[in-house]
This record gives structure tokens, C-alpha cells and sequence, in this order.
């Protein structure tokens, strides 16, 4: 082992660090957006609901196309970030700056609405089953008003690790840092933010552990199975905000569990929303409609 193996290792022994306990729950409710899809939210139900900087969580799926085929014909966003996560199924994605992208089943989206995008996103299939998600990020008081951009992100350019257990860790965003894993870094990163965004894969009685910054705002979501986190138990379709610590110890309740760990920097400014844009202040958000009324969004 060399000097920089040793001193990896040493910063992921977890031995002595506590993990983060199971603060609070957030129960999905039953929803639709765009021209009907039917979906889940757990985040953003209300805006009390919210962890900052992350603003909204949705789990759509549904193997009736009528749940889906109608999908997200195009719409404005302002002010914050939106993720589109696919697990099955695909999606095709449009926008007025003539961004076009195919979103393909275990590939994801990343779209920075910034002062304005206006765009779609299409179910591509009329049978089967169409399962991901889609996430709102925050932005900075700083960077609302900053071009909007959008990246494809293909399957094969998320990297993925294998578990002892068996299980399997994907890495969207950040960096895996795991004891006994390859240190990973998923293709977002640099955002102000520094978000983590992890999907994993967890057989009956696996674990994971990874280590996080300790100020930032840290959850999990469980989309098959249940995770039991310290002595609690959180189930399918909930989400799960964590209290303060530097690592995240979490165990498989149930054969073959899945969920999401994500984790970013909070923002801790002001937030006035108003349906699809996200700012500070009652007066920006009125701005955003006015620019939106008269076509000069972006």
C-alpha cells in the first residue's frame, strides 16, 4: 500500500465517525404534472416540504402508458436546476435554445434553467414501463439569472461500482467515497452546489456507507424495498432527511433495495416560487412572468 492508498483509507475509516440518524420522513403523495403523468412527490408537496437547496422530488412509473404518454409538453423554468433520472423507459427532450436530447433508460438529464428555458420532455415509447425521476436543484442567488444549459448524460458515462454485498453503486454526481470502493467521480461536477447523487443497489442484508461533507443537507429515497437507517425504518416511496454527521450508514430491510442518496451545500437565502420559476424575491418572480408573457424568457 502506498503513502496516498494509506491516507485514503484512513480518511474513509468510518470506524470512529458517527453516522447521520434518520431526522425526519417524508411520505410521498399522488400527483400529475405536465399534460398528466402520474407521479409521486415526496419533496415539494409543499413548500414547507422543501431540503434546502434541493426544492422537489418526483418518482414517476407506471407500465399504463395513459399514466405517462401524454408527458411534459413544453414549459418555462427559471431561477434553479432540474435532473431527470431514468431508470426505464425513454424521453425526448427539446427546448427553444435548440437543445435536443434523447434520454435513454439508465441515463439522466441536467438542465440549468438559469434565467430561462422553455422546453419538453417526451416519452418515446407507447407500451411498457416508464420509471426515473426528476429533481430541482437550487441555484444561487448569483447564478439565477446565468445562461441556461443542458447536458445528455448516456448510461455508459455514469460509472458504477460493485459491492461486497453483491449490490451496486451508480454515481450521477460527486464522488463515491466508500470504504473498500474505487474512489468514482460521476460526470456533474464543479456546481456551486457540489452536489452527490447516488443510486444503489442493496441485496437482503447489504449495506452502504459513504462519506459526506457535514454541513451539507443530506437524504435518501427508497424506491424498492426499505432501508432501515440506525433504528429506524423507512420504506418504499418516502424520503428520508438525515440529522448532522460526516458519514451515511444505511442497510437493505428487504431483498433487492433500491434508493437514491443525495446531498448538497445549502443555500440558506430566500426562497419566492411561483409554480416553474424559483427566486428571491416577490419582485424577480413577477419579472419572470412579465419576460415570460413577452417572449424574452432567456
Amino acid at each position: 500500500m502506498n503513502a496516498l492508498d494509506a491516507a485514503l483509507n484512513a480518511t474513509l475509516d468510518t470506524s470512529a465517525t458517527p453516522a447521520r440518524s434518520l431526522q425526519r420522513v417524508i411520505p410521498s403523495m399522488a400527483a400529475s404534472d405536465g399534460a398528466g403523468v402520474k407521479l409521486l412527490r415526496s419533496l415539494g408537496q409543499r413548500q414547507d416540504m422543501r431540503l434546502d437547496p434541493f426544492l422537489m422530488l418526483d418518482e414517476f412509473g407506471s407500465d399504463n402508458p395513459d399514466d405517462y404518454i401524454a408527458g411534459f409538453p413544453p414549459h418555462p423554468h427559471r431561477g434553479f436546476e432540474t435532473v431527470t433520472y431514468m431508470l426505464e423507459g425513454d424521453f425526448e427532450h427539446e427546448d427553444h435554445l435548440g437543445n435536443k436530447g434523447h434520454l435513454r433508460s439508465g441515463g439522466a438529464q441536467w438542465m440549468t434553467a438559469g434565467r430561462g428555458i422553455i422546453h419538453s420532455e417526451m416519452p418515446l415509447r407507447a407500451e411498457g414501463k416508464l420509471h426515473g425521476f426528476q429533481l430541482w436543484i437550487n441555484l444561487p442567488a448569483a447564478e439565477k439569472m446565468k445562461p441556461a444549459h443542458y447536458r445528455d448524460i448516456q448510461p455508459e458515462d455514469i460509472p458504477a461500482a460493485r459491492l461486497e454485498n453483491g449490490g451496486q453503486v451508480r454515481v450521477v454526481a460527486g464522488e463515491l467515497a466508500s470504504p473498500n470502493l474505487p474512489a468514482l467521480a460521476g460526470p456533474i461536477q464543479g456546481l456551486s452546489t457540489a452536489p452527490l447523487f447516488l443510486d444503489v443497489h442493496l441485496p437482503a442484508g447489504g449495506s452502504f456507507s459513504q462519506q459526506v461533507p457535514e454541513d451539507h443537507t443530506v437524504f435518501v429515497y427508497a424506491y424498492r424495498g426499505a432501508l432501515r437507517i440506525g433504528e429506524r425504518l423507512l420504506p418504499a416511496h418516502q424520503a428520508g432527511a438525515l440529522g448532522a454527521g460526516a458519514r451515511v450508514e444505511v442497510h437493505a430491510a428487504e431483498a433487492d433495495t433500491r434508493f437514491i442518496l443525495l446531498a448538497a451545500r445549502p443555500l440558506r437565502e430566500p426562497i419566492v416560487q411561483y409554480g416553474p420559476f424559483v427566486m428571491n424575491t416577490r419582485e424577480e418572480i413577477e419579472q419572470a412572468l412579465a419576460d415570460y408573457r413577452a417572449g424574452v424568457l432567456a
